[in-house]
Order: structure tokens, then sequence, then C-alpha cells
């Protein structure tokens, strides 16, 4: 059984006196539904759980008036079994965004009180036309990824006390002993290859199969591609589908920011804007944005039309290349993907901690990975696929004193010299 960091949030929740509808966010297939019901069954005496897909009929119940003793007389009617007592049940409305109606009457819920309530779904922002009014001010959201790397190393049953050693050398910057070195640059790899797939994990965890995995990665990027098939408006299903095929060329390239040429010859923004931020929405893609200076605040130095687009798992960017790629990622040799996957890989690190992606470009050359806030400066971060650490633009431009602190993350072991710390790729899960 995984263990996933939202259980957490989730009875921090539970726990609040005056609590809001809860709303739990997340691409396909990352667990929403199984953690969810996990915590009910041990949280709840009663859980009522209406599955919007699985039995479309029960949006009949939102169908009427949506004050909540109507909607106890409807599920009373319609859920057999139902036990609906104030104070001691859990109303679980899942994939909510097959019933607009029933994110509204999260508003009215919510106020009543009498029961605790959890909504979860995917593709949440794209049928927002469709809701007749957004309970705005009575629900708190949750945002899901699938498994991070702390949550990989807890499924392959490597010990709190070690990642918690780990960490207090991350936190020293103390070289970590080489055997234990080896073995997290081996689970690290061990996870870029499999991602973060709930169900991918589980299989792997029990049968150790690299082949089973890159056969279920793709089954999920098949379903990805048949929403974008069921969901996306017109026109925008085959541009979307394009937008998402063109990834790894987009990252196969050493210019790595965005380029709608990509998608289609002498394509523009304006024809592709909308069908990235369909897959953004969707909870697929993210973006990482170019700071015209690299300087705090960040978000008041963006430059909003210069970007890179990232997987949400890099996993699934594994199973979107050419066959092989497995076995050239554990002996090393990544050819013209070196970069684009070891920069994938710590993008998904970074925003499954919640952090806002940004890169410094500059006309000159001057490439810098990634720009993070941390120990309160601005701190540049280079991503090196290997023990070679070698990093001219972060050089020059610690050099030029724009940056008082770096962090290069590569396969070598810690090691500081003046304002710049390497630490091996799998510290990333600490900053």
């Amino acid at each position: 059984m995984l263990r996933r960091k939202i259980e957490q949030q989730l009875l921090t929740w539970k726990a609040q006196e005056e609590k809001k509808c809860l709303v739990v966010k997340g691409a396909r297939q990352v667990g929403k539904t199984w953690i969810i019901e996990k915590f009910a069954r041990e949280n709840y005496q009663n859980v009522i759980t209406l599955n919007f897909i699985e039995n479309p009929g029960y949006a009949a119940i939102f169908g009427g008036d949506l004050d909540v003793d109507s909607l106890i007389r409807q599920i009373s009617v319609r859920v057999k079994g139902a036990h609906l007592v104030p104070g001691e049940t859990l109303l679980f409305l899942d994939e909510i965004q097959h019933c607009p109606k029933a994110r509204t009457a999260l508003k009215f819920l919510a106020i009543d009180k009498r029961f605790d309530v959890i909504a979860s779904g995917s593709l949440l922002g794209l049928n927002y036309k469709e809701v007749p009014s957004f309970p705005v001010g009575y629900t708190d959201q949750l945002e899901m990824y699938s498994l991070d790397f702390e949550e990989f190393l807890w499924a392959m049953e490597i010990s709190e006390e070690s990642i918690l050693s780990l960490k207090q050398d991350f936190e020293e910057k103390r070289e970590v002993p080489a055997a234990i070195h080896q073995q997290m640059m081996d689970l690290f790899r061990q996870y870029i290859l499999v991602g973060g797939m709930p169900s991918v994990v589980w299989d792997y965890v029990n049968h150790h199969d690299l082949a089973r995995v890159l056969h279920m990665q793709r089954n999920i990027l098949r379903d990805y591609e048949d929403d974008i098939a069921k969901y996306a408006e017109g026109s925008e299903k085959a541009k979307a589908r394009a937008c998402f095929l063109s990834i790894p060329r987009q990252l196969a390239k050493d210019y790595k920011k965005f380029q709608y040429s990509l998608v289609e010859k002498r394509g523009t923004a304006k024809k592709f804007g909308g069908s990235l931020q369909w897959l953004y929405d969707a909870g697929t893609i993210q973006f990482c944005y170019n700071l015209g200076q690299p300087e705090l605040p960040f978000e008041g130095n963006v430059e909003e039309d210069c970007f890179k687009v990232y997987m949400r798992d890099t996993g699934l960017l594994i199973a979107m290349l050419e066959d092989g790629v497995q076995e050239d990622i554990l002996d090393g040799n990544l050819g013209i993907y070196k970069g684009a996957i070891y920069e994938n890989i710590i993008a998904d690190i970074f925003g499954k901690a919640g952090k806002k992606l940004y890169f410094y470009e500059k006309s000159s050359g001057m490439e810098i990975d990634f720009f993070i806030r941390h120990l309160r400066k601005a701190t540049a971060v280079e991503v090196k696929s290997a023990e070679n650490t070698k990093a001219k633009s972060l050089t020059n431009l610690m050099k030029s004193g724009a940056v008082e602190q770096a962090i290069k993350l590569s396969g070598r072991n810690v090691e500081r010299r003046g304002n710049t710390v390497n630490y091996p790729l799998y510290m990333a899960m600490f900053l």
C-alpha cells in the first residue's frame, strides 16, 4: 500500500472546527479517488460516495433545488444504504467535473456544516462555463500530483531514518557515505524511469519489470490523448494533441524555450497558446518562465512570452520517447535527451513541492536552468546529468555579482566551493 503525503493534509483539514468543503484537484490517475476513500474509511463512521462517471444518474440529485434538506432527500432515495448522520458522515463527490451543479452546491453544503464534504476531479479548469455559480470562499483546495521522489523512496522501503540522515547531510553540506550515495543515485535513476503514477509505482514495487512499466505508462498516455479528444472543444482537439506530442522535440533542443514552429511549421502563439493552457489546466504540463532579471521577487520579473514546458511526470516523458531510452538512462548514455530528461525530473520535483518554475536566459547565450528562493535569497540552480559539473553560464553569472549563491545538481557527491554548493540530484527533494 502506497503512503502519500496528502494523507496528513486531509487529517489537518478534518481537524479544523470551521472547515469548508475540500476540493482535491489533480491530473488523471494520480490516485485521488484511492487516497480519499482510504482516508474516509479510516476516519468516518459513514461515507457516501457519489462518483459521477461510474453513476451518471447521480447528477439528478443536484438537478433541482440545492438546499441541503433537498439534497438529503434526493441522496436517501437514490443511494442505497445511505446513512446521513450529522457530524459523523463524509460526503465524497468524485469526478465532480461531470456534475457542474454539484460544484455550485458546495457553497450550501459548506454553510450548512452538517456533513464533511470532499470533492475531487481532474480537468476541473476546463468546464467552468457549465458551472452555474462557483462556490467562491466556501472551499479549500488541495492539488495532488503523482508520487514525488520521497514517496517513491517510501514505496521502495527506504526508512524514514535513512531519509532523515540524508537531509542532515544536505543541511550540513556534508558528503554522503559512498555506498549510500551510489544506492541513492541508482534509486533516483529508477524514479526517472518509473515516474510517480501510483499504479505504475505499485506494479514496479511488486515486479521490478521495466517492460511492464513502459506498457502501463503508454496506456496512460493513450488515456491522456483520449481525454484531449473527448474534452477539448472543436479545433482545439488537434492543436492540443499536436502541442502534447511536440514536448519531447521541444526538450531535445539545446534552446529549450517552447517553439511553436516545432508544433507546426510557422506555428504561432495566437494559434497554439490556448492549447498549451488546456494541457496545463488538465495537469499534464507545467510552465517555466524566463526572468528579465535574476532577482526577487521572481513574479515581478517574469517575461510571460518566453517559457519552457515540462511534463508533470518524467516517467511519462520517458514513455513518449523511442524504445531503448530506459536502457540508455541506466547506462548513462542519453544522446540528445541528456539534459532534457534531468531538467524535467528537477522541474517535476520542484513543481510537486509547490514551487513555481523560473529560468534565466540572455541573448548573450547565458542560460541558467532554474531559479528558486532558497534561504531567503534568489538562487541559481544548474542541472547536470553526470559527474561533470562544469557550468560556464553559472560561473560567469556568479563572477558578475548578480547572484549571491548557487546550487549545482549532478551525479557528484556533496561539495562546496565558495558560494556554490554541489548536491547530488536526489537531494533536490530537500530544496
